[in-house]
């Protein structure tokens, strides 16, 4: 998209800045060098953008024009435009980005939205399947590869495959499995070059192609049992605990006081952030517990007020409540970024915490 852009701008055609943005960050192209100005300047005319089909979908989607950064494009507004690629016709995300008339905008929007609503209950169809199939085994799931196939749609193997690799990090595969041939999409994991291992077992799958994190393949429907059992074997010696454990990239320790305004000023300078220029994250030890709460849907987030050298501030913990059994009278190690809140009309700091550890 950068590309086209930069041809159209030497044809004197200088419009469409916003689309060159959308698709180099969407690509989860690594956002440094000519990326970097295409992800900074396409964001920029995107909040500005006059297209009715893209204000259309920021209305249906429930973005705020102004506000939209990296995370709107790649989780909100990128998955809208491809959903119908993968499930129906790309030509009506085409439409949507070109049209000049409002009143088809919203219709194409509307179309657009509900169609990734679709592709989000295909997505979490798969994940619902392979919970059900890991608890079978009485101490996890035997094999350290997983694999998962049944009647989904190819259009979101590739997406179930990433959300799978996600939640339980190891390398997946998902297969839209058919009377015949099935399609196969792979991710992985750093450090376990998928494409490598696949292509040792060639004379199991047809065709196929990738690259170390991410791999598609088409295979006879009645070897995938067998390719399950000598990818595994291939995979259980290179898959050490080591390179099956998270890992998270500390920029800096900092104690509470050093945190102001002005070093958030300095840290939105990093901005865009996103693939090969990640937001800066940062640890402070010993941190003190002040209130702490479960919030959301489930109550799976935490909210945290956590105080350290007599500075208070809020935290918001993603997905962490499982601990909250474990916070009350303790001290926490954490790893967040820093962000801006704002609420009624207030701007205040908030941690966003990445990772706790719980101290003794």
């Amino acid at each position: 998209s950068a590309v086209a852009w930069i041809l159209a701008r030497e044809l004197g055609i200088v419009s469409g800045l916003e689309l060159a943005g959308v698709g180099t960050i969407s690509d989860q192209l690594p956002l440094i060098g000519a990326n970097r100005s295409v992800a900074k300047y396409g964001l920029e005319a995107l909040r500005e953008t006059k297209r009715p089909g893209l204000i259309s979908m920021f209305e249906e989607a429930q973005v705020e024009k102004e506000k939209i950064g990296t995370y709107e494009v790649g989780y909100i507004i990128a998955p809208r435009i491809n959903a119908m690629g993968r499930l129906t016709h790309a030509i009506d995300s085409l439409r949507l980005l070109c049209t000049k008339d409002k009143k088809r905008a919203r219709e194409l929007a509307d179309l657009v939205g509900r169609t990734n609503f679709e592709r989000q209950k295909m997505v979490d169809q798969v994940m619902v399947t392979t919970l059900s199939e890991m608890k079978i085994e009485s101490k996890g799931y035997k094999n350290k590869v997983i694999i998962m196939a049944g009647d989904y749609h190819e259009g979101v193997i590739g997406l179930a495959a990433a959300k799978l690799v996600e939640k339980f990090y190891r390398p997946v595969v998902v297969l839209s499995k058919k009377k015949d041939i099935s399609k196969a999409s792979a991710r992985s994991i750093a450090g376990f070059n998928i494409i490598k291992v696949i292509r040792k077992l060639e004379g199991l799958y047809l065709e196929g192609g990738g690259h170390p994190m991410a791999a598609g393949f088409s295979i006879e429907t009645s070897r995938i049992e067998e390719f399950t059992k000598r990818i595994n074997e291939i995979s259980k010696p290179l898959l050490t605990e080591e390179i099956l454990s998270r890992k998270l990239r500390v920029d800096l320790e900092l104690d509470f006081n050093q945190i102001n305004p002005e070093l958030v000023e300095r840290i939105n300078k990093f901005e865009p952030t996103g693939l090969g220029n990640f937001a800066p994250l940062f640890i402070t030890k010993k941190v003190e517990i002040v209130e702490a709460r479960t919030v959301g849907r489930d109550n799976a987030h935490l909210k945290l007020k956590l105080r350290k050298k007599d500075v208070i501030f809020d935290a918001i913990a993603f997905g962490l409540a499982k601990t909250y059994s474990l916070l009350p009278n303790t001290y926490l190690d954490i790893v967040y970024s820093i962000e801006e809140n704002i609420w009624n009309n207030h701007t205040s700091l908030q941690l966003k915490i990445k990772d706790i550890k719980i101290r003794n």
